[in-house]
């Protein structure tokens, strides 16, 4: 599995496999699009407006935690600085 973000866009992509076959994007709403394949594979999940889905109010930031282990890794979700 692979998180991707682009703070340009403030879009996340859960990407749970690469596409082997052509894939359908289901849009559920306004925030989530999810990429299926016509065997019901899903590879992944678009998260649009991001910053907003995946932050913690406090600290604006995506925490990954392993549950088997316990290790976490914190990532800054800020968008870009536009001039």
């Amino acid at each position: 599995m692979k998180l991707t973000y682009d703070p340009r866009y403030n879009i996340a992509y859960i990407r749970f496999s690469e596409k082997r076959a052509e894939v359908e994007s289901l849009r559920i709403s306004d925030e989530l699009v999810v990429d299926v394949a016509p065997d019901g594979t899903v590879y992944g999940i678009d998260l649009l407006n991001a910053n907003e889905q995946l932050q913690r109010e406090d600290m604006g930031e995506l925490i990954v935690v392993n549950e088997a282990t316990g290790e976490h890794t914190n990532l800054p979700l800020t968008k870009a600085q536009t001039e």
